[in-house]
């Protein structure tokens, strides 16, 4: 389920907003002034997202930071706060409430209520912003992953992989990824 919330009097909501949203068990983002509320996610959801903390974590090097949902990455000042599902950061863009700017990788893993969103509009706002890399995981069916990386200002896709096909990453750290291992 997701709700979308608009602010009083018709103007966008900011971070001041999203910040006085209750600790109720939901995620909440700023999705371009707009408070989108979702959901925990689903079993199957959560069981990829450990999958690939426990496999980022094996390879990722100590001066990256690996995080994962529920965590603040402020992309744009009080217009967008997103919570990927896990990201990769630099900590010197930590602060007391998450990441203020771009992270390395972030990686979203598809819900019905959040698809759309997350190919489209965070897919947009992850590359206006600079985020290097941006990996998508689609539990449907075979389990499969698409990787974008930044060239030039757009993104490119570099991967589209299912099942057992494997695909190495380069960046931000090297590590190989097969989607059917991601899952019981």
């Amino acid at each position: 389920m997701v709700i979308m919330t608009t602010p009083a009097l018709g103007r966008p909501a900011t971070r001041a907003d999203l910040d006085a949203m209750p600790d109720d068990g939901r995620r909440y983002e700023l999705v371009e002034g707009e408070i989108v509320v979702s959901a925990a996610p689903a079993p199957r959801h959560q069981y990829i997202s450990v999958s690939l903390v426990v496999l980022l974590k094996t390879h990722c090097p100590r001066d990256l930071h690996l995080y994962h949902a529920p965590f603040d990455v402020e992309l744009e000042k009080d217009f967008s706060v997103l919570e990927p599902d896990l990201v990769v950061v630099d900590p010197a863009l930590l602060d007391h409430r998450g990441l203020v700017g771009a992270p390395l990788l972030a990686i979203e893993i598809l819900s019905p209520t959040t698809r759309r969103r997350d190919l489209r509009q965070k897919k947009a706002i992850y590359e206006r912003t600079g985020v290097p890399s941006y990996w998508v995981v689609d539990p449907d069916g075979d389990v499969s992953l698409t990787v974008w990386e930044l060239r030039e200002g757009r993104y490119q896709a570099v991967a589209a992989i299912s099942g057992d096909e494997e695909w190495t990453a380069s960046a931000p750290f090297e590590v190989t990824v097969i989607p059917s291992r991601l899952v019981p």
